[in-house]
């Protein structure tokens, strides 16, 4: 289980690329975090099951990075360390949905 400071993104597929959208649930205040995102730490959960930790970062000068450590999807596939540029967050209901955007180290 996260720890009360972490918070559940449930992502769509099995992998992020851009595009690709992740709800963040749990959130005390979606509005006002969709609108001022700040750093978190996010459980990813993929759609395969598989989890993995990462950390939302706001102060770097790419802008907004979701960065993922390494991981194995379920079929066994590697996927590396990386981190991606948020696109856009986008407050739905109770959760804040997150637009994957590119490769930050692009």
């Amino acid at each position: 289980m996260p720890q009360p400071d972490t918070f559940l993104a449930v992502c769509g597929h099995t992998h992020l690329f851009p595009g690709a959208r992740c709800r963040l649930q749990g959130l005390p205040d979606p509005q006002t975090f969709a609108d001022r995102p700040h750093p978190i730490d996010v459980l990813l959960r993929f759609s395969d099951s598989v989890t993995t930790d990462a950390q939302l970062r706001t102060a770097g000068p790419a802008g907004t990075v979701l960065a993922v450590p390494a991981y194995t999807t379920g079929a066994s596939t590697p996927i590396g360390a990386r981190a991606w540029l948020v696109r856009e967050f986008a407050h739905t209901g109770d959760e804040v949905e997150l637009t994957i955007g590119g490769d930050a180290q692009s």
